[in-house]
């Protein structure tokens, strides 16, 4: 079985003059870094292509640029060397001499500093930070000598290196602003804005905060800044958050009765007890028993609907009291699609539906294929969400089922206007051909060049070349604040360049044109061996392309929490099995980070889940995502229901999400690698010998792109 882990919807891409892939990440004999990179930049020759024009057919994928050729350092493998020496006791720098001007060499600096944080003395920090400070070497040190200089509580010296925000722009964690406030303290730096800085943090969460804090909040309630209003303001945000033990820590300090009151809130928030029947009848106590009959409602919907009458009655809940319960009492029964769903959903005021609850109620509806409840679920949502390429699309299916021919085709053209799944079942429905509308800017060289001096992205190209990814996204993101959107896209072009090609689905959501920038978000790489063993395995190239993006992005060391490895994140357990199988050699979990070995594993897989779920490729990859058991029971509960509304109504998130975003990909891939595509209705089904699809991009569509979700790493 394979990993269960989020994969994240859109990405990058490389670019390719004819559908060529990219050379090999590791270092070539080549000059030094810098120099190479502008070079490789300055001199990369390829033929551009710009968007489509209105009303004309999607420019073919094979005109797609390559990226500039990856400028590869030879001093790198010396690099590695002494980065892995600095982490090592009886590190000698002396030995290294010769690469002491590396612009990687902060990073080996930093690697020794960190090995020995608690005895590296005030000259030896000050000394670095003056020196790398403005670096994200620089800044990756600041903060474990914050951390360092706080435990053994040096606060002069902490203080000389605090700066109340990192290099990105974002404030201090509550752990070190929390030990700024002790170093002011202990050195008789409080004053009126150490008060507000003290309070500010107090107030920043209703969730629990480090144990630093808590000697700057005894000096603040000493000094009497913690009044009875700041300590109600923390018990009420933590009681939201469902906190009941930061309540309690919250309360002390209180006076007697009103301590004893916060203490029986956060009881009940413990354990729902009738002597909330007899609380005073305020605004707080109605809200505190709502969120401890909510929380409960998480773990026991039944229970929490049971008793939601009596505490309503008694504290004189408000409607928002009582659909803050019933939110959850529906929403954690509809998860499983427990057989009180529906009622529970109709039991939830509308005010209290927000975008999550909207879409569970079209979906119960349509698992139970009550067609008329789907649709009017789904005309109750916001105009925002009702426009969704989504439920534009089932609105256009239900109307369709219900007659409705002519709000059916509007609804659909709507959809077809959006280049992802839904818009491409909607196309489907019309018989029209995918909307695709891809941009491919031309830059002048200079430019290029320029954004390839950034000392920062020469610095991430490299660290990500010897597999200090980590590092490498440190020095990304430092340089990304220094650039506007053409050349964060340009950044995004090198990355790829050197195979780092998940940059663009971490850093290409900033505006709505980037959406159309498919020959970034779409990288193919390693492309021989995904035609070879799909043509063996009698699978579409496409389909394996998209795995491959939706699993890793084409990262070949990718490993996820699950332990789940390589392109197509094969489990080591699954990897053995399947070599077997195939009477190959099992070389050991790592084999599965060689790029050849895990394609072969993750195609003879994919086919062995097709055959065992009847040729039906949406069974194939639920299975891959989620397994088999979650898949039989998916099976067992919705036998014979329609593809689209099948994957609709799989329960969980992240594979309901992962199927559409296969499928998508895949017809992007077919059009990647031939020009057009496999009809999204036919492929989901496994036909293959069915009529393909062109691709145009009508003007409408160039000028309404949709942005993309935002991601984090």
């Amino acid at each position: 079985m394979f990993a269960l882990h989020p994969h994240p919807p859109c990405v990058h891409i490389r670019h390719s003059c004819a559908l060529g892939y990219s050379p090999a990440m590791l270092p070539r004999p080549l000059p030094l870094l810098a120099a190479a990179l502008i070079a490789a930049i300055a001199t990369t020759a390829c033929a551009q292509t710009t968007a489509s024009t209105p009303a004309q057919p999607a420019a073919r994928p094979p005109l797609l640029r390559a990226p500039p050729a990856p400028a590869v350092d030879a001093q790198l493998p010396r690099v590695r060397a002494a980065l892995d020496a600095a982490e090592r006791p009886g590190f000698d720098a002396g030995q290294y001499a010769d690469i002491a001007r590396h612009p990687l060499y902060g990073w080996v600096e930093y690697a020794a500093l960190r090995r020995n944080i608690d005895s590296v003395d005030n000259g030896q920090a000050q000394d670095f930070l003056a020196r790398r400070g403005n670096e994200a070497s620089g800044e990756a040190f600041r903060e474990i000598w914050l951390a360092a200089t706080a435990r053994r509580e040096d606060w002069n010296a902490f203080l000389a290196a605090w700066t109340g925000k990192n290099r990105s722009g974002k404030d201090r964690g509550a752990q070190l602003r929390c030990a700024e406030l002790n170093a002011r303290q202990a050195l008789g730096r409080m004053d009126a804005q150490w008060t507000k800085d003290a309070q500010a943090i107090w107030r920043s969460s209703g969730k629990s905060l480090p144990d630093a804090c808590d000697a700057p909040f005894a000096v603040l309630a000493a000094q009497g800044g913690l009044t009875p209003d700041l300590r109600w303001e923390r018990i009420d945000a933590a009681a939201a958050e469902w906190q009941p033990a930061v309540m309690r820590a919250a309360a002390r300090g209180l006076p007697a009765d009103q301590l004893a009151q916060a203490n029986d809130y956060a009881a009940f928030l413990d354990n729902v007890n009738e002597r909330a029947l007899t609380w005073p009848k305020t605004e707080r106590s109605r809200k505190i028993a709502s969120y401890g009959l909510a929380k409960l409602a998480k773990a026991q919907p039944a229970s929490a609907e049971a008793q939601l009458p009596k505490y309503s009655n008694a504290l004189n809940f408000s409607d928002e009291d009582r659909g803050r319960v019933l939110y959850q009492t529906a929403l954690w029964s509809v998860a499983s699609y427990d057989a009180e769903s529906a009622r529970r959903l109709n039991a939830v005021p509308e005010v209290a539906f927000d975008e999550r609850l909207h879409e569970w109620r079209a979906r119960e509806a349509m698992a139970r294929s009550d067609w008329n409840a789907a649709l009017a679920a789904i005309r109750k949502m916001g105009a925002k969400q009702r426009g969704e390429s989504r439920w534009e699309y089932f609105e256009a299916r239900l109307s369709e089922r219900a007659g409705d021919k002519a709000t059916a085709n509007r609804l659909y053209r709507e959809s077809a206007k959006n280049a992802d799944f839904h818009g491409f079942l909607s196309a489907d429905r019309l018989g029209a051909p995918y909307t695709l509308c891809p941009s491919q800017p031309a830059d002048a060289p200079a430019a290029r060049a320029q954004v390839a001096r950034d000392p920062a992205l020469i610095r991430a190209m490299g660290l990500f070349q010897i597999e200090r990814a980590p590092w490498a996204i440190r020095e990304w993101d430092d340089a990304l604040t220094r650039f506007d959107d053409t050349q964060r896209r340009l950044a995004i072009e090198i990355a790829q360049g050197y195979n780092w090609f998940d940059r663009a689905v971490f850093s290409l959501n900033k505006t709505p044109q980037e959406q159309r920038l498919y020959y970034l978000r779409f990288p193919l790489h390693h492309g021989e061996t995904i035609r070879r063993e799909s043509l063996k395995n009698g699978l579409d190239p496409a389909w394996v392309a998209a795995e491959i993006r939706a699993e890793s992005i084409f990262n070949p060391t990718a490993r996820s929490g699950a332990n789940a490895m390589g392109l197509m994140q094969v489990l080591p357990g699954t990897g053995a099995q399947v070599a077997k199988s195939l009477g190959l050699p099992w070389g050991g979990a790592t084999s599965l980070y060689d790029s050849d070995t895990n394609i072969v594993l993750g195609t003879a897989y994919l086919r062995q889940l097709l055959d065992k779920y009847g040729g039906q490729p949406y069974f194939a990859m639920a299975g891959y995502n989620a397994g088999p058991a979650p898949l039989n029971r998916w099976q067992s509960q919705r036998p014979g229901m329609e593809p689209d509304f099948w994957i609709e109504t799989i329960s969980y998130k992240e594979t309901r999400e992962y199927v559409a975003r296969v499928l998508a990909f895949s017809v992007l891939y077919d059009w990647r690698m031939n020009g057009d595509a496999l009809n999204v209705s036919d492929r989901l089904r496994g036909v293959t010998d069915a009529k393909r699809k062109s691709f145009v991009c009508p003007a409408a569509a160039a000028a309404t792109s949709a942005p993309l979700p935002a991601e984090t790493e």
